[in-house]
């Protein structure tokens, strides 16, 4: 399957157009969608409104750069992920339309896995989740040789139906900052989750803080075998001084 039909599916689960690797992105809507406040006594925020419908660029300073660790690692044998994988995504930041959206240029991966630059125009929302999820989304299908409209759709209905959101104590950068922590399991109960190969464990993990630029902390996706082996384990990591 093709990467900009894999983009078009990530971008049905995200409720949003698709962004096209390397060419400007639709303008923004009319009215960007309100940054979250701080975790509070209150109830937690929707996981789909938190994650993919939050201004999370606002706190974005121009000029600068958003820089993140990136992993994956599987025990599988044969390997059918690949080697282990230690690599780079970056966000050059510039000044949107408007004061709350931004300008940017994202840089994914490094060497011979080096993927287009891609570049989004006047956007309110980090692109860097959707750009995870897609090349997760795409890995994950060519291993199980599945569909993967059925795993988006999986993931799509967890976080909307069934994923928790909880405050959580971020650490970044030597500091202690407040947060959310999503968790979803969009495949535990599947009805065909015998046909997953033991990824019906798939547990996807976000930490997002409204006082990190670009709001998103970490991303963790992870599936175990009954042993407790490792069969992926796939990592996002904001790195605060990287830049």
């Amino acid at each position: 399957m093709s990467r900009l039909v894999l983009v078009g599916l990530l971008s049905a689960l995200l409720g949003g157009p698709a962004l096209a690797q390397g060419t400007p992105s639709p303008a923004a809507p009319p009215q960007a969608a309100p940054s979250q406040s701080p975790p509070s006594q209150g109830t937690p925020p929707n996981a789909t409104a938190l994650l993919f419908e939050t201004n999370q660029l606002a706190n974005a300073p121009p000029g600068q750069a958003i820089s993140y660790r990136y992993t994956r690692f599987s025990g599988i044998e044969s390997a059918p992920f690949g080697p282990p994988v230690e690599d780079r995504i970056r966000e050059e930041v510039a000044p949107g339309a408007r004061a709350e959206t931004r300008n940017l240029k994202v840089e994914m991966f490094s060497g011979e896995r080096r993927m287009p630059t891609a570049t989004y125009e006047d956007v309110p929302g980090n692109p860097v989740l959707v750009r995870f999820l897609e090349h997760h989304l795409e890995d994950l299908a060519k291993v199980l040789k599945g569909n993967p409209r059925y795993i988006k759709n999986g993931i799509r209905r967890a976080l909307r139906e069934s994923a928790s959101v909880a405050p959580a104590e971020v650490e970044v950068g030597g500091k202690t900052e407040p947060g959310w922590r999503v968790v979803a399991r969009p495949f535990v109960d599947d009805p065909v989750r015998d046909r997953l190969r033991g990824f019906d464990s798939l547990t996807y993990t976000f930490v997002v803080s409204p006082t990190v630029p670009g709001q998103i902390v970490s991303i963790d996706v992870r599936a175990t075998n009954p042993e407790g082996g490792l069969l992926l384990q796939e990592t996002l990591t904001y790195e605060p001084n990287a830049g």
